[in-house]
């Protein structure tokens, strides 16, 4: 078990600049330092548990390792923790909603060649077609359970940037394509 005062060598570690050099650990003191690291860059959620096989493994790859760690540190300073994804639908009904998001834009651009007369009006349901669907493909990559906590972390960034805070915070998500045009004038 890690020490204190490995941790505080972890955490000092790994909120240092990226690509600051740093040279290896005594031997000696690898195996609770490692353990240090790899406790807190999990906890942090900037390193995946199956990460750990390849990062901070091997002495060797101290340096690299601290450096990929810091800059994921920087990357996700503000992203939402994972659990955020909660909020929003599974992965398997996103994406069928995602599914239906892909068949109307296959039918809307079948439509065009018809429609030439529309053509204005049918590239702006495009658009919030294909707005809709990365909103929507945020929300699949975080509820992916197969990808690493950093991607998903990642994709809730994204999500967040595309919805707004006050959406985010609510985990209010609008329709998977723009219903609002199925609306009868």
């Amino acid at each position: 078990m890690p020490s204190a005062f490995s941790y505080l060598v972890a955490v000092t570690l790994l909120t240092a600049p990226a690509d600051t050099p740093e040279p290896a650990p005594d031997p000696a003191d690898w195996t609770a330092l490692q353990e240090a690291l790899i406790a807190v860059s999990i906890d942090w959620e900037i390193l995946d548990r199956r990460e750990t096989r390849y990062v901070f493994a091997r002495i060797e790859d101290f340096e690299d390792n601290v450096n990929l760690i810091r800059r994921r540190y920087v990357e996700l300073s503000n992203a939402p923790k994972l659990d955020d994804c909660r909020r929003f639908p599974d992965h398997r009904t996103v994406n069928e909603l995602l599914g239906f998001n892909r068949a109307y834009r296959r039918y809307l651009d079948a439509r065009q060649p018809m429609d030439q007369d529309r053509s204005a009006q049918l590239g702006e349901v495009l658009k919030e077609t294909d707005s809709l669907y990365h909103i929507w493909d945020a929300v699949r990559d975080a509820r992916c359970d197969y990808y690493y906590v950093t991607v998903r972390r990642q994709a809730l960034k994204r999500l967040k940037e595309l919805l707004g805070d006050d959406e985010y915070r609510t985990g209010t998500l609008p329709p998977y394509v723009p219903l609002w045009r199925f609306e009868e004038n």
